[in-house]
């Protein structure tokens, strides 16, 4: 079987991180947020996944090209020469996609974080025979988004509501599908959005079915649903491999701390806090709701929480960092600081606090 993710273009919802890698290389539970998904499509057979991408091939495949090795599985690009929307991608892969055994493939859009059920999703695509399924998910308040109406006994799609004023369901989108080739025959090579043009079709055809995503959805695509989805991930696998998640007298709920990562005496860490490889984190910190990426730093009872630190970034002693602060790649906070919300761009030395939030280039 095959996939396709579509990736997209600069990720500049999650800057300052995305300043430094494509946003799907951007870290998430200690791993890239793509390859969350391509070890999961791994896991149910896929063995060619195709990134449909418009913003540095190069880097993506490089950075890859080890992960091909490690899992097995073949990674390629296409390259949009102009942006093609969520449909076009899939018109410009055709070739890639198409092998002539006529089985199925996998779409996701790369921000999408859950537990990922494919092997669920074929069975239940083999068993209705229809031509396309969507994954659909919850949500408290659907009025913010499409929403998919579809017959709760069959999970055939009647219709698409965008953005309802008045209640017709509370099941959205969520991002992930499993097409037929034929899905492609009606995609034209031209900027295309699959949810407002092409599955409308298909659900007039009756082709088209949707099945309630198990479990946590996330669209982690701008910092304050990264915090969020990170606690919902966190959750999901102490139900799942509590194995993974760290315990101790040092610990307050669910935790990932990476083996290479160094924590002091007398820290509290936790919950919802994910510290990254080879970070350290010296003694008499504070830890919550924050992801500490790759290489950071944070000094003696410095105290970071619903936050964002950067790779090889550094929190300096008694500082304090709170309220969605961002610190980009190679940023330091000097001692005794304080950051209401900063999003600071890479290379940068913060000698002075930020009072609310702001943008510090």
């Amino acid at each position: 079987m095959k996939a396709l993710i579509l990736v997209g273009g600069f990720g500049t919802r999650l800057r300052p991180l995305t300043l430094s890698v494509p946003k799907p290389l951007v870290d998430f539970g200690n791993k890239p947020m793509i390859l969350h998904q391509i070890e999961a499509l791994k896991e149910v057979g896929v063995t060619e996944v195709v990134l449909a991408i418009n913003y540095q091939p190069e880097v993506m495949l490089n950075f890859l090209k080890d992960f091909e090795s490690k899992l097995g599985i073949k990674i390629t690009c296409s390259q949009e020469t102009e942006p093609l929307g969520t449909a076009g991608p899939l018109a410009l892969a055709r070739d890639k996609l198409v092998d002539g055994s006529g089985d199925p493939f996998f779409v996701l859009n790369s921000d999408v974080i859950s537990e990922y059920p494919f092997a669920e999703l074929i069975q239940f695509h083999k068993a209705h025979g229809g031509e396309a399924t969507i994954m659909v998910t919850k949500v408290d308040e659907p009025s913010k988004y499409g929403v998919v109406v579809m017959e709760e006994a069959t999970g055939k799609v009647e219709r698409f509501v965008e953005k309802p004023k008045a209640f017709v369901g509370n099941k959205i989108n969520a991002g992930i599908y499993l097409l037929n080739p034929s899905v492609l025959d009606r995609i034209e090579l031209k900027p295309t959005s699959i949810e407002k043009e092409v599955f409308p079709r298909i659900a007039a055809d009756s082709g088209l079915f949707a099945m309630v995503l198990p479990g946590f959805w996330m669209d982690i695509g701008q910092p304050r649903d990264y915090i969020t989805g990170l606690r919902l991930y966190l959750d999901s696998l102490r139900k799942k491999a509590p194995g993974k998640l760290a315990s101790g007298a040092h610990v307050l709920g669910n935790v990932l701390v990476h083996e290479t990562a160094v924590i002091g005496e007398g820290c509290l860490i936790g919950p919802d806090v994910a510290v990254g490889p080879g970070c350290v984190v010296e003694a008499g910190v504070r830890l919550s709701r924050c992801t500490v990426m790759r290489g950071a730093r944070v000094k003696q009872h410095a105290c970071v929480s619903s936050s964002i630190i950067g790779w090889h970034s550094t929190v300096g002693k008694w500082a304090r960092v709170e309220n969605m602060t961002i610190l980009g790649e190679d940023v330091h906070v000097c001692d005794e600081i304080y950051s209401n919300g900063g999003v600071v761009l890479p290379h940068k030395e913060i000698k002075s606090s930020i009072l609310k939030p702001e943008i510090v280039m």
